[in-house]
């Protein structure tokens, strides 16, 4: 984990992927006026501490704001990335929706506080549903995991 601090700091190494390489990043949205959990640590400057207005009088539809570091492939010194996101999303593609799935069979799994309504036909209603190009398989295999899952819940539930 790193420190806030340490984020602009080239010597620290944190969350280090290769070019051409892609993630995809699952977060909670906290809206504001809702609780927040005391666990999850405070960084420093957070943006939406306060909540601004807009010019027009209204308030922002700005969802949240993404900042990353990055070096160019021979570049020794990093760069800072960053994008306010909009409250505009309209469509999942079939990644983020097969990468939700598995989210949520890993808090399942754990029987996570932050689980809310999950649910193993859930998890596998969207995993099958997004299961889209699979030459090799993987989601398939995904969706079969979760339905072993599920007979092994259903076992223990009878005894």
């Amino acid at each position: 984990m790193l420190n806030d601090a340490d984020f602009a700091d080239d010597t620290k190494d944190a969350g280090d992927m290769g070019a051409g390489h892609t993630v995809t990043a699952l977060y909670e949205i906290v809206p504001v006026g809702a609780p927040v959990d005391a666990l999850i640590p405070k960084p420093s400057n957070l943006r939406y501490q306060t909540p601004r207005e807009v010019a027009s009088g209204g308030t922002s539809n700005e969802m949240l704001f993404v900042k990353l570091r990055y070096k160019e492939p021979d570049g020794s010194a990093s760069k800072l990335m960053s994008r306010a996101v909009m409250d505009a999303v309209t469509s999942k593609t079939s990644d983020f929706a097969f990468a939700s799935a598995v989210a949520e069979f890993g808090l399942l799994l754990r029987d996570s506080k932050y689980k809310s309504g999950a649910s193993y036909e859930s998890i596998r209603e969207l995993a099958a549903a997004s299961i889209g190009d699979d030459p090799d398989g993987l989601r398939r295999e995904f969706v079969s995991l979760v339905d072993k899952a599920s007979k092994l819940r259903d076992r223990r539930a009878v005894r």
